[in-house]
């Protein structure tokens, strides 16, 4: 069974910043892709950063350069550096990996996400 555990969410100003981190219980490499997704109130969970087995890593519009997601596939973690936080920013963070099976069919897990809340 997969296990994807969130950390690093917490309180913070607008324009600062926090490092999420994703642990994973399996090696990541056995994963397609690597994503970070938020869901804000009022809103289906939307993609935030995604980072492919292979290719270059891609992110949301909303991002405009403020974070960056990366892999770790020695300690089996992937983080998103988020700076510039905005207000709207705010919600809940959470980590996702899809795996592709040798039938073509995919299979996504889901930690249980971490609370990112920018506020004054």
């Amino acid at each position: 069974q997969v296990q994807l555990v969130e950390s690093g969410g917490g309180l913070v100003q607008p324009g600062g910043s926090l490092r999420l981190s994703c642990a994973v219980s399996e090696s990541i490499f056995s994963f397609e892709i690597m994503a970070w997704y938020r869901q804000v109130p009022g809103n289906q969970r939307e993609l935030v950063a995604a980072s492919p087995r292979w290719g270059s890593r891609r992110y949301a519009d909303f991002v405009q350069g403020r974070f960056l997601i990366s892999r770790d596939n020695a300690k089996n973690t992937v983080d998103l550096q988020m700076n510039s936080l905005k207000p709207e920013d705010t919600g809940i963070y959470y980590c996702n990996a899809e795996r592709v099976m040798p039938s073509g069919a995919k299979e996504d897990f889901w930690g249980q996400g971490t609370q990112v809340t920018v506020s004054s």
